[in-house]
């Protein structure tokens, strides 16, 4: 069965998960801001979950039409064909947003599509009540300017759980946006990878993922595995050729540290939960006390900053230190995210590349430096 795809991404990341779906043999593929767009079949849905470490979830478009009014709203809802993939015992609540549009109420508009799809689905299924205790079907709509889109999410949870970070520090970043800063990192399977406030680890065990080409998605359940209309045999096939395609020949290895000790205990439960604990070497260090166990390096870090755990000023005498710490050397790279425009400032040098991203709702720089 063909479907058409959503797949909604932190800003900035669009491009790298583009990427990633054509690697995974997706069919046009197609960035838009804040979304990528791909179409396949279950297998593909089920690829997708497994294997992507960008996006935040996948959600089949089940349809998309103009709206003005709630009438429109109704009648172009219960026109899509739901028992597609609705079952008669199924759940299927309904959430979303309005923006610049006529229909601006958003409860409105849920009550409405609920409405909408309880009729399409009596006249198929021929009953006057649902008791909704079946599999669940999360029913997402989107309204921008007068457009309806209309999806379904398969993934449940969030795709950056991946299910080994159970306790995390003050501040943790998320795994899709860890993923992608070694992915812009260019990290490579021979790599050493630092990070010197790692925190709960999840630089370095995404890092150590991705190096070794296991799927972010492998250990973890999704919402569309408990769906009729997907035969297991599907998701078993996929979480196979993710397995087969996982590397064991690699020379990847992390050192990470950090002034918590806490922090480096909660650390290594992470990582042997990922089942890469062998690889990464934790210690409790300042990070003025940083010194690297090899000649060449590959170090990414989120250092705290003022929107997150220290004030403005002590994030800037950390930034001080780290560029007297991450001296430019060869065989060296650093990448390190912050949303202070007077980093480069601080640290002392000129990044020789930057990227804009974002962390949760925090704009932000990736200052890059490898000449």
């Amino acid at each position: 069965m063909k479907m058409n795809f959503v797949v909604p991404c932190l800003l900035g990341l669009e491009g790298l998960i583009a990427d990633e779906l054509k690697a995974l043999d997706a069919e046009n593929v197609i960035c838009e801001n804040g979304r990528v767009l791909f179409s396949g079949d279950e297998y593909m849905l089920a690829r997708a979950n497994i294997n992507c470490r960008y996006a935040e979830r996948i959600q089949i478009l089940v349809g998309s039409f103009t709206a003005k009014s709630f009438e429109e709203l109704f009648e172009g809802t219960k026109a899509l064909e739901w028992e597609q993939w609705i079952g008669e015992e199924d759940a299927f609540p309904v959430k979303g947003y309005s923006i610049n549009s006529t229909l601006f109420s958003v409860s409105d508009c849920q009550s409405i599509i609920k409405k909408a799809v309880v009729e399409r689905l009596k006249s198929r299924y021929s009953v006057e009540w649902f008791v909704e205790t079946g599999a669940v079907h999360q029913i997402q709509f989107s309204i921008m300017k007068d457009n309806v889109s209309l999806l379904l999410d398969t993934s449940g949870a969030g795709l950056h759980k991946r299910g080994y970070r159970l306790d995390a520090n003050d501040a943790p970043i998320k795994e899709t946006l860890a993923a992608s800063l070694c992915c812009i990192s260019r990290l490579k399977p021979y790599h050493t990878l630092y990070d010197p406030m790692c925190g709960s680890g999840t630089i370095l065990i995404e890092g150590a993922l991705l190096a070794n080409n296991i799927a972010p998605g492998i250990s973890r359940n999704f919402s569309a595995e408990r769906w009729d209309v997907i035969d297991p045999s599907v998701w078993t096939a996929e979480r196979q050729r993710a397995k087969d395609l996982e590397r064991y020949d690699t020379q990847f290895a992390a050192y990470g540290s950090d002034i918590d000790s806490s922090a480096i205990e909660n650390a290594k439960q992470n990582a042997a939960r990922a089942g890469v604990d062998k690889m990464i070497y934790f210690s409790v260090c300042d990070v003025k006390d940083f010194t690297p166990a090899t000649e060449r390096g590959t170090l990414i870090c989120n250092p705290p900053y003022g929107e997150r755990l220290l004030d403005l000023k002590q994030a800037e005498e950390i930034y001080k230190v780290m560029g007297k710490k991450f001296e430019k050397r060869h065989g060296w790279s650093y990448s390190i995210i912050s949303p202070s425009d007077d980093f480069e400032l601080f640290f002392g040098r000129k990044a020789d590349k930057r990227r804009k991203l974002y962390n949760g709702m925090i704009k932000c720089q990736v200052y890059m430096y490898f000449k």
